[in-house]
Formats: C-alpha cells, structure tokens, sequence
C-alpha cells in the first residue's frame, strides 16, 4: 500500500494536472474567441467607388458573423513588416500594384512569402505595366502568373464565367456556369495559365454586347499555389451590382473563410 508521503504526492500531481488543463482550457477558448484582423486595402473615388465602398459595408457585416475585424487604408503609406504582422488576411479591394512605397513592396513580398497570412485581389490589382509614371512591378506580376496587363471593356459587358475546378474551396456551392454583369473584362499579354491554377474563366462568347475584345483562353479566378501565402485573385470587381450576386458573395465568403485558415 503507498505510504502517506506517496499518497499526498500524487494529490499535490493530480491538482497540478488539473490546473494545468484547465489553463490550457482557458487559453483555448480565450484564442477561439479572438478576432482575426483583415486589413481592406482600397481604391476610393473614381469608376469602382461603388465596388469599394459596397465591398466595406459587406466585409463589416461579414466580419460580425464569421469573426473577424476590418481595417481599411486608401495609400500604402502605413504599411511596414510589423505593420503587416498585425493581419490575418490582405484583401486589395481594387488597390491597383503600383504606387506602393519601397517598405510596403517589401513587407508584403515577405508576408506573401513567408505565409504570414492570406491574401485576397480583385480587379485592379492586375492592373500591371507602366502607369501614372510608375513602372511595371515585376515581382506582383509574376505572382499573379507572369502577365501585363493589355486592354480591357471599356463598355461594360455581361459574360458568363465557367467553373474549372468545383472542388476547390472557394468555389463550393457556386454554380458550374453563372452570369456576371457590368463588368469590365481585363486582357493580358497572355494567359496566366499554367503559372497559376485556375479556378474559373469567363466564355467569351456570351458576352453581351458583343465586342471583338478578347482574349481567348480567359481565367477570371485564380490561385498561385507557388507561394506559402494562401490567396485567390478575382479579376472581376468594377461595381456594386456584384454585391447582389449570389455566386460573387459565395466565393468571397468562401475565399475569407479559407484564406484565414492557417
């Protein structure tokens, strides 16, 4: 039989256990309950106001159910590496890649990199080449496969988008074939396929109005799987009405949702 000293010895282990798991306990349901942080980088004004601003009351709204909290700047002028290390997820909300200063180009080639977190683009985020003064930013373009931007609708068309890859997880639950309309319908020197895996192209040949302005092979939704950061570029994003898509706020909600995962 153990001796009293054995007996008040295991006591003493068993509440040291105890306490410890009950630590742990706490500090899981204190790290569950945390928000993640999103960091909205916008384009405000101009031609895709109305897809910003909309995008930022969805997000806040968005933010409230799925857990997580939104920061929007409009420059690049606040961002550093420890800047960056605050966000659980970059969205380009139409921020195009240029104008960017030197500190902020390089924080978000580490974050993107190194996986600090994820990372979601839309639309004028390939706006890639020579603009404003600026030039090309030839490590963004080779992150979203190697392209420069070429020509696009300047009348806005609809067009239908094909999906290429269902069972990824940003394209759960979205239809294999949708409509998009109003759209503005970027062209590249070439296609970003095979730097990139696609996950959605537009058909061209339902676009309405008709428009000799193609591309050919057109990817529209796409993910570079070379880089440690998660991330998912949509090419289309010039204005509000997408809000009201059911398969856009789908595969908004479903890149968020996995992007944070890390």
């Amino acid at each position: 039989m153990p001796s009293g000293d054995q007996k008040s010895e295991r006591q003493q282990n068993n509440i040291i256990m105890k306490a410890f798991y009950t630590a742990l306990l706490a500090l899981f349901l204190l790290t569950s309950c945390m928000k993640q942080e999103v960091l909205v980088l916008t384009e405000r004004g101009g031609q895709h106001e109305s897809f910003a601003a909309a995008g930022l009351e969805w997000l806040k709204e968005t933010g409230k159910e799925m857990g997580f909290t939104v920061t929007e700047i409009n420059s690049t002028e606040p961002i550093d590496k420890e800047y960056l290390d605050r966000f659980d997820l970059i969205i380009q909300l139409d921020f195009p890649p240029y104008t960017w200063t030197d500190k902020a180009a390089e924080a978000f080639i580490s974050y993107i990199e190194e996986g600090k977190g994820g990372w979601i683009g839309f639309h004028h985020a390939t706006l890639l080449g020579e603009f404003d003064g600026y030039p090309m930013w030839e490590w963004f373009s080779d992150f979203m496969g190697g392209i420069r931007y070429q020509n696009y609708n300047a009348t806005l068309t609809d067009g239908d988008v094909y999906v290429e890859d269902s069972t990824h997880p940003v394209m759960q639950g979205v239809e294999a074939r949708f409509p998009l309309q109003d759209e503005e319908w970027y062209i590249y020197d070439k296609s970003p396929r095979g730097n990139v895996k696609v996950l959605a192209s537009a058909d061209e040949s339902t676009y309405f109005p008709p428009t000799e302005i193609k591309m050919g092979d057109h990817p529209v939704v796409w993910v570079n799987e070379d880089v440690k950061a998660k991330n998912v570029y949509f090419q289309f994003g010039h204005g509000e009405i997408l809000y009201k898509d059911d398969n856009f706020l789908t595969m908004f909600r479903n890149a968020i949702r996995w992007t944070l995962i890390k």
